[in-house]
């Protein structure tokens, strides 16, 4: 890893979080409500470790056993939380609980049956986040969200089931936008996703429901301005990933 790369790598990361103040100022937010997961998917060991100099308290990963060199190699430095962004596979649940911190994708309740039963730290429950298709796009994974009439009292219907997982604290919705021309184009997806939330904040008041992650490095900043709280963003900080 040369010095010029870390120093743009470093460019890159404080370009986005300007952007993220400009974008959250427009609609009266503050950029401290918005975090930054940096997606490390796909990067080297040289190029994470750079990624956790950034002062960032979030490293994202996708699959788990492409991380988990990292996560041995690098540890968690600083407080770094690993958190995972990708879809869960049922047979890698249990290296999911020992060796990520956050997860983001959870997506049905296979998945949720076996993150509880997995997860073995008393300290602490496994915090997560409802993974919600809120496109409709056959190749997007997630409850199904896109339909308000017919999807929304279908996982309303859910929740009770997914709060008596003892082990799992539901901290919010997680999703992705299609790919669009413009990152405005987005904001549609985004705004139905922070609408499902406050839909399920008021039937279940009890949750914590505080966590929106929205928003990668194409439309991250109309994320912001609809109220994502985690923004995901690889390419923009890292650079390409390599092929």
């Amino acid at each position: 890893m040369t010095t010029d790369l870390l120093g743009a790598i470093r460019d890159n990361y404080q370009q986005v979080l300007s952007r993220i103040e400009r974008a959250a100022e427009t609609v009266g937010r503050k950029a401290g409500e918005v975090r930054v997961v940096v997606v490390t998917k796909g990067h080297s060991l040289d190029v994470t470790r750079a990624a956790m100099q950034l002062g960032t308290q979030a490293l994202g990963e996708n699959y788990v056993e492409a991380a988990i060199p990292k996560i041995e190699t690098l540890g968690r430095g600083d407080g770094v939380a690993w958190h995972m962004i990708g879809h869960i596979q049922s047979r890698k649940a249990n290296m999911v609980c020992e060796y990520f911190d956050y997860v983001h994708s959870l997506d049905r309740m296979k998945i949720a049956a076996r993150l509880n039963r997995y997860w073995t730290d008393p300290r602490r429950k496994l915090p997560v986040l409802l993974e919600c298709n809120v496109s409709g796009e056959e190749s997007k994974y997630g409850w199904k969200a896109w339909d308000e009439r017919a999807h929304w009292p279908a996982l309303a219907e859910k929740v009770p089931e997914l709060l008596s997982f003892p082990n799992l604290a539901i901290e919010g919705l997680m999703t992705m936008a299609p790919y669009l021309s413009e990152p405005e184009l987005a904001r549609p997806y985004f705004e139905r996703l922070r609408r499902l939330r406050d839909y399920l904040e008021d039937r279940f008041p009890q949750v914590d429901w505080r966590e929106l992650s929205m928003g990668m490095s194409a439309d991250y900043e109309a994320a912001v301005r609809e109220g994502a709280t985690m923004v995901r963003i690889g390419t923009a900080i890292l650079g390409e990933r390599p092929d």
